[in-house]
């Protein structure tokens, strides 16, 4: 989920605050974005740059048939679908992926039918998130297999483990995994947020390449950003003013959002700001700020439903192969669905 960072702090604030970061990121369109302290420095990059991942990268859904069993055909459609699109990435089995309720072997399905499609035409991220480094490899040795380029990674979800813990676990699947990482901070869903001396720390680990920060507290994000995009990519833009503002003053790598339902508007609004065409960003970034706003809690939490219920429900809407939630989740009710209507009427998209 991307994040959304609600604050009451002024944008001409916000870009002082920018301002008066440590370092300056140019190129603001390059894939390998020059960082230099103040004086005129080189920092190297070359950890980031390992990998060439930027702009609008969502978490799609997974869809499931009315019998709730995985639907391979409807997975093909979407792909085709986001690619068409101009989706830059899409995270394949992550938590809008409803990862929990799908075991391995269906989540290597997942990576096999999406690889043997879009390998080659668009980056591929797989969801590997598990509640052991053994599950995890596991995973990251079949998405490599599938032709993907990356894989992301949470805490483990319910344990609660402590940051030794938690960087052990990381450790252990950096010094194994065949593919780049993407460490993901999602509170909400395992009830760790992840401090930022912690982030630092995975940071600096072999495999680590990126890091998803999805808070909702912008100083919180801004201090990530700061700290880190010398040495990892850093996803969690939010498409807003705040965003624009951020995006515009320092650079940054994108957003790694949830299921890309408004279609070419979300990649839009990093094809219009590498562009310079602000007014046309600041329009997509208007219309994806509706859907979180409309949708969503300030935590990020569905407001009539899980969040997967909800974009396989406007995908449906729309005539596209969302399909059905996998128990325990269930589909939004025919009130809702209606709610969720009239957001994409608003929107044009019906």
């Amino acid at each position: 989920m991307a994040a959304v960072l609600r604050i009451s702090q002024s944008n001409s604030s916000f870009v002082a605050l920018a301002a008066n970061a440590p370092c300056r990121i140019e190129a603001l369109g390059s894939h390998r974005a020059t960082c230099r302290k103040q004086g005129g420095k080189p920092i190297s990059t070359t950890k980031r740059s390992r990998v060439d991942w930027r702009g609008y990268i969502p978490a799609i859904t997974t869809p499931f048939d009315e019998a709730r069993e995985l639907d391979l055909a409807a997975l093909g459609g979407l792909l085709e679908w986001l690619h068409a699109e101009g989706m830059h990435g899409l995270l394949i089995a992550g938590t809008t992926g409803e990862w929990p309720s799908m075991s391995a072997a269906e989540r290597k399905r997942l990576f096999d039918a999406a690889g043997n499609q879009l390998s080659g035409k668009l980056h591929l991220l797989a969801g590997c998130s598990a509640f052991t480094a053994k599950e995890a490899i596991d995973l990251a040795e079949q998405a490599a297999s599938s032709g993907f380029d990356g894989i992301m990674v949470t805490p483990p979800p319910y344990f609660c483990p402590s940051p030794a813990e938690i960087l052990g676990f990381y450790s252990d699947i950096s010094n194994a995994s065949p593919l780049p990482i993407c460490v993901y901070n999602w509170p909400p869903g395992t009830g760790i947020d992840m401090p930022l001396d912690l982030l630092e720390r995975l940071a600096d680990l072999e495999n680590v390449v990126a890091i998803k920060q999805s808070t909702g507290d912008l100083r919180r994000f801004v201090k990530t950003f700061f700290a880190l995009n010398e040495r990892v990519r850093v996803f969690g833009h939010s498409m807003d003013e705040h965003g624009l503002a951020l995006l515009q003053a320092r650079g940054g790598d994108g957003t790694m959002g949830a299921g890309g339902v408004l279609g070419r508007i979300h990649p839009d609004f990093y094809n219009h700001l590498w562009a310079g065409d602000i007014d046309a960003a600041r329009e997509c970034g208007r219309k994806d700020r509706v859907i979180l706003d409309e949708w969503y809690t300030s935590d990020l939490v569905g407001r009539f439903g899980s969040g997967p219920a909800i974009l396989k429900a406007a995908l449906n809407a729309q005539g596209l192969p969302g399909g059905h939630v996998r128990p325990p989740l269930q589909d939004v009710s025919a009130e809702d669905l209606d709610r969720i209507r009239e957001t994409l009427v608003a929107l044009g998209r019906i």
